[in-house]
């Protein structure tokens, strides 16, 4: 029996071929889902190895955000009921790292609600990030906006290696989610990051009304960006926010998405992220055939899965989460 036209194509992405806009990607869409998992998965495997990478979140700052993001609960236009409060004591944020390093989780993320961290607040910061850098081994991850050079400067000098800040759509459908800031503004802070020396992580989010060439069209932005590390949200419908009733996504079609960004992002790590419960067996189809990492314990506003739970499901698939030596993986945010 000959090969399938997916796996062949992986060959070749193996032996150095990369997608580039302008190819006919027709293939991502009417392939059979079964196959183009095949080579997802071939790919995943040369690139990524068995291991997949774990971060953890905490909302550092919540809701009374000044933009207009239409899926965001934390929107001050939005009526949603989140809990607000300011910044979280730095013995707060301490603690909950000092945990999810000791469950297992390979880095840890402050992220902020807001156009951009500043002022007394993002001092606050750069001493949570000092003190963790110094009494943590986990890997250190922040996302806090549209911050300016000399801000991300102060940032990768109080010892965080990632920077996340989402494209989250294609450049067309970006003006129907948000028109506080634009996608060119996305676009400049990710390239000052990756200038001041971090490895970006950088997604969106599917389910909110693009299209299959919007999805195609990010996953193609992201390969052009050079980014290594690519959060896929599928759209949890929050009451009160401007998707609201939108229906949830199937769950084939968050693998196909998983999947195609493994091919047009072969070396990168495609992480789970909101939207994981869609998938069945809380991802490990997913882990099998494109996605090398995940978002685990809580998200920002919808619950996740617990990092005991996620260690739990390595360890059933046979992937794992360490390094050679045996310690948890904290280098940079691409893949192994």
């Amino acid at each position: 029996m000959s090969e399938s036209v997916c796996l062949t194509l992986a060959k070749k992405i193996i032996a150095g071929r990369r997608i580039k806009r302008g190819d006919d990607l027709s293939l991502f869409l009417t392939a059979p889902l079964e196959e183009l998992q095949e080579g997802a998965h071939l790919l995943q495997k040369h690139f990524c190895g068995r291991h997949i990478d774990f971060c953890t979140i905490i909302n550092g700052r919540s809701g009374r955000c000044g933009e207009n993001c239409r899926y965001c609960a934390q929107a001050a236009c939005h009526h949603t009921g989140i809990e607000e409060y300011p910044f979280l004591p730095k013995e707060t944020i301490i603690k909950h790292a000092r945990a999810n390093e000791a469950a297992g989780a390979n880095r840890f993320a402050i992220v902020t609600s807001g156009r951009a961290l500043t002022g007394r607040d993002f001092d606050k910061a750069i001493e949570t990030y000092e003190a963790m850098r110094d009494t943590l081994h986990i890997g250190l991850c922040a996302s806090h906006g549209l911050l300016t050079r000399a801000q991300l400067r102060r940032l990768h000098e109080a010892g965080v290696t990632s920077y996340h800040h989402n494209i989250e759509t294609s450049r067309r459908f970006f003006p129907q989610i948000c028109t506080t800031h634009t996608y060119d503004d996305r676009i400049r802070t990710i390239k000052m990051a990756q200038e001041e020396g971090f490895c970006v992580c950088s997604g969106g989010i599917i389910g909110m009304g693009e299209t299959w060439a919007d999805r195609l069209d990010m996953a193609i932005s992201l390969a052009e960006l050079g980014i290594e590390s690519i959060p896929i949200n599928a759209l949890m419908p929050i009451p009160g926010t401007g998707m609201e009733g939108r229906s949830q996504l199937p769950a084939e079609d968050i693998l196909r998405t998983i999947a195609l960004f493994r091919y047009i992002n072969p070396t990168a790590n495609i992480r789970l992220a909101a939207g994981r419960k869609l998938l069945p067996k809380n991802g490990a189809t997913a882990f099998l055939s494109g996605a090398s990492a995940s978002i685990t314990g809580n998200m920002l506003t919808t619950s996740g899965t617990t990092i005991k739970e996620d260690m739990q499901l390595l360890r059933e698939l046979g992937l794992t989460n360490r390094d050679e030596d045996g310690s948890a993986a904290t280098g940079t945010c691409g893949a192994h």
